[in-house]
């Protein structure tokens, strides 16, 4: 029945999203970036793709950091086309896609004020989807309950921060995510089934990349149980095992049950040592990387279904994955380290 109606609505959106999908770049043209000498054929090549002359007006020579700005400068402008002419319930979908850019904004300002950064490069780091009206007053509150009270109560994280009571409770946050996948949930098949297939392999990827980061730090189990989200294929057996967690082999025991994430270590050795060695760093990179690799196979599923909100979640997804890619192949070519070019993840 939703399909009756969908187009009326969303349809038009739906269209300019699958239209964005298919300028992402594809295996040829990730071939012809790594073949580049300098940033200034990388900038050429580039030109040949839908970001087009992008970089044409920046001054030789280009940072990596510049290339990456502005790739997600077009990424914004994309998504704030979308959200200006999107209505209800979609309005809000894609509104919710901006509360984890808005609570890493807020993180990012809070600690760099504690350690007595600068403001206005604290403010230039913030990441242009999560940037809110109040926010430059976060570097003048002193404490999380000022800030609460004097900046975030009027905005939409206000129900996520109102039992924090500390800058610690902030960096861990993951009540948003469940936030999302209950309204997920109200929008009913076929955006629910998409959605709640990514945001439990997103919660999962939290909850294992929480227990490796805790090893070797003061957070005890309980606390470290805390943080983990209530949602995802390990929870709640998985999640428990993970608390109780001391070493990368119990991670991977946990992880058993879950026959996809199973094969995540396989190419790993087994850990050494108490869970804080050089084995338990390397398997942590490696986990990353298939994280990633696995969150783009789920994004690219999105895709295959129509008449469903979650191809916005998963464009958006796609395009940074696609700016990461861009940033490391840049990164290779500045520091000529060619024999790593190819270690970035291809999308399509």
């Amino acid at each position: 029945m939703e399909a009756l109606f969908f187009n009326v609505n969303s349809g038009f959106l739906e269209a300019i999203v699958r239209g964005y999908r298919a300028g992402i770049l594809t295996q040829n043209q990730y071939a012809n970036l790594a073949q580049c000498e300098t940033l200034e054929d990388f900038r050429t090549q580039l030109s040949a793709t839908d970001y087009g002359n992008f970089l044409a007006n920046e001054p030789l020579p280009i940072s990596t950091s510049t290339i990456a700005d502005k790739a997600t400068g077009i990424l914004v402008d994309q998504f704030n086309y979308l959200r200006n002419n999107a209505v209800q319930p979609l309005a809000k979908f894609l509104d919710y896609i901006t509360y984890a850019y808005m609570i890493d904004n807020v993180v990012l300002l809070i600690t760099g004020t504690l350690h007595e950064r600068d403001t206005h490069e604290l403010i230039g780091r913030c990441h242009p989807l999560g940037v809110f009206d109040t926010m430059p007053a976060l570097c003048v509150a002193t404490n999380v309950e000022e800030l609460y009270q004097s900046v975030l109560v009027e905005t939409p994280l206000a129900p996520y921060f109102r039992d924090c009571l500390s800058a610690t409770d902030l960096d861990d946050l993951n009540i948003e995510i469940i936030d999302f996948y209950n309204f997920c949930t109200t929008l009913g098949s076929p955006t629910s089934d998409v959605m709640h297939r990514i945001l439990a392999f997103e919660a999962d990827r939290r909850t294992v990349n929480i227990t490796i980061n805790s090893f070797g730090t003061e957070l005890s189990k309980e606390q470290r149980a805390k943080l983990f989200p209530a949602i995802g294929r390990l929870w709640p057996e998985g999640n428990n095992q993970l608390a109780r967690a001391d070493d990368i082999d119990q991670v991977r025991l946990a992880c058993e049950g879950v026959s996809e994430y199973r094969s995540f270590f396989n190419d790993v050795g087994s850990s050494q040592g108490n869970g804080n060695g050089y084995d338990d760093l390397g398997t942590a990179s490696h986990l990353e990387d298939r994280f990633f690799r696995t969150e783009v196979h789920l994004n690219k599923q999105a895709f295959l279904q129509q008449f469903q909100y979650g191809i916005f979640y998963s464009y958006m997804k796609l395009k940074e994955q696609e700016i990461r890619n861009l940033t490391w192949i840049a990164e290779c070519i500045a520091q000529d380290a060619k024999d790593r070019i190819q270690d970035f993840i291809p999308i399509f």
